[in-house]
């Protein structure tokens, strides 16, 4: 399995690098949709991505249930995940009295699905830990689920590119290179008089 995340803000092209790098393996590509269709506007969103995606590729519908879905897909497969924001948000409006255990279970679940079927899995997901503490008590739960699942994420990928303004940054890359350093550092503190 391989495991990739893409995270950013809203329209900061995470979507757009995550389909380029889903197309790099030249193979094909199985596009799993977690939006559900509430009113016109959000149609319009679909039939918009839906158009910009090449033809050859398989879209699945899974709002709910994304683990199961995947546990169907080809062996060795790519799999692009749009979105983990949208699979959270659904998670929660269907189990508001105890979402997280039911979230936590879920993320696991498609994290073994993917392994099982050794999946190469692109996870696309919204950062909301940035911005403004949410108003609203549920705001404030759902920023700290997607946070928590997220983290579940990009614990276990292989890869986690930052989005912003189109500008993609690998962090696990960052993150060993910040680590180099400090043990340099550490070493460096443990040789001075």
């Amino acid at each position: 399995m391989k495991l990739v995340l893409f995270i950013g803000g809203s329209r900061s092209g995470k979507s757009a690098q995550a389909e380029r790098y889903a197309a790099l393996g030249g193979g094909p590509v199985v596009y799993v949709a977690t939006s559900e269709i509430y009113d016109e506007e959000m149609r319009a969103r679909i039939d918009l991505h839906r158009a910009s995606r090449p033809a050859s590729w398989l879209t699945i519908e899974a709002p709910l249930e994304v683990a199961a879905r995947l546990r169907e897909i080809d062996m060795g497969a790519t799999v692009l995940l749009e979105c983990l924001t949208l699979l959270v948000t659904n998670l929660l409006l269907a189990n508001e009295a105890r979402p997280e255990p039911v979230i936590d279970a879920e993320i696991a679940a498609l994290l073994a699905a993917a392994r099982a079927r050794d999946l190469t899995l692109i996870v696309v997901t919204s950062e909301v830990g940035m911005g403004l503490v949410p108003e609203y008590p549920i705001g404030r739960v759902y920023r700290d689920l997607l946070g928590r699942a997220a983290q579940q994420i990009a614990r276990e990928a292989d890869e986690v590119y930052l989005v912003v303004a189109g500008v993609t940054v690998e962090l696990k890359a960052l993150q060993a290179a910040w680590a180099c350093e400090e043990g340099v550092r550490r070493s460096h503190a443990r040789d001075e008089p």
